[in-house]
């Protein structure tokens, strides 16, 4: 009999493993299930065939959206979509999606984004995120440029690794999570202070929470409603506010179309 809920968050430390660890606290709380919670910072979601959640390791996961696609297009997905955030931005019109603001140096010359992208070098969390990296190179391969100009771009391992780069001034520019970037300005504000947004990308699906295919049906129903009330519960009212979420609500993979597949 299961007694313990295992979560997989791969989107820390830009979204703090905190909040994750609260949310699974308070989704297995009634549930009788006991919380635990694995941080995977090296990139937004697993590879193929590298996943928890085939190995029977995971139950639940905050991923980036093209990591996802990558495990739905399996012959045997391993994963199931679960629900997704709406975040505290009036941009989302209650829809769950989010945005890249690519910052640069409040005293960069750039004034478009064409000038950035035609000779401006480039931080990017990991090549699974969509917000970081995916929309960069759609955008770049639209203008005509080369999407993977790897001399141009650089690795840096989380959004907030991304930022201190930026302000560095070691690159250019990056595309940052808006969701992260207002996390940010509201618990550091002095860390972006020097900072301007150049330019935004999206919206784009936000990043899901999913859920092991092969997990009970009625647990996957308990689970979606537990996530879905959490609004409607003072304590649960208070974490999601705390972290700049309104609700949880539901989605289908139709929300999140082939095309941001990497």
């Amino acid at each position: 009999m299961l007694d313990t809920l295992r979560f997989v968050t791969y989107l820390a430390p830009s979204i703090p493993a905190a909040f994750h660890r609260a949310l699974a606290e308070q989704i297995c709380g009634p549930l009788g299930l006991c919380p635990a919670l694995t941080v995977e910072e090296r990139r937004s979601g697993p590879r193929p065939h590298e996943d928890p959640f085939s190995a029977d390791e995971g139950d639940v996961g905050f991923m980036c959206a093209p990591c996802y696609l990558d495990l739905r297009a399996l012959p045997r997905p391993p994963v199931e979509l679960l629900v997704a955030p709406v975040y505290a931005d009036p941009r989302n019109g209650g829809r769950p999606v989010y945005f890249s603001e690519v910052m640069v140096r409040r005293d960069a010359g750039f004034t478009r984004f064409e000038d950035f992208a035609r000779s401006g070098t480039w931080a990017f969390n990991d090549d699974g995120s969509l917000s970081g990296y995916h929309c960069m190179r759609r955008r770049l391969a639209a203008l005509g440029l080369e999407p993977d100009a790897r001399t141009r771009a650089v690795h840096s391992g989380s959004h907030l690794r991304s930022l201190e780069l930026v302000a560095a001034g070691e690159v250019d520019g990056a595309a940052i999570d808006s969701h992260v970037l207002a996390l940010r300005q509201a618990t550091a504000p002095e860390s972006v202070a020097t900072l301007r947004v150049l330019a935004t990308l999206g919206p784009h699906p936000v990043q899901p929470v999913v859920v092991r295919a092969s997990l009970a049906q009625e647990l996957k129903l308990r689970l979606r409603e537990r996530f879905l009330g959490l609004d409607a519960q003072p304590r649960g009212r208070e974490l999601l506010s705390a972290f700049r979420v309104e609700r949880f609500v539901p989605v289908e993979p139709s929300d999140y179309p082939l095309e941001f597949k990497p």
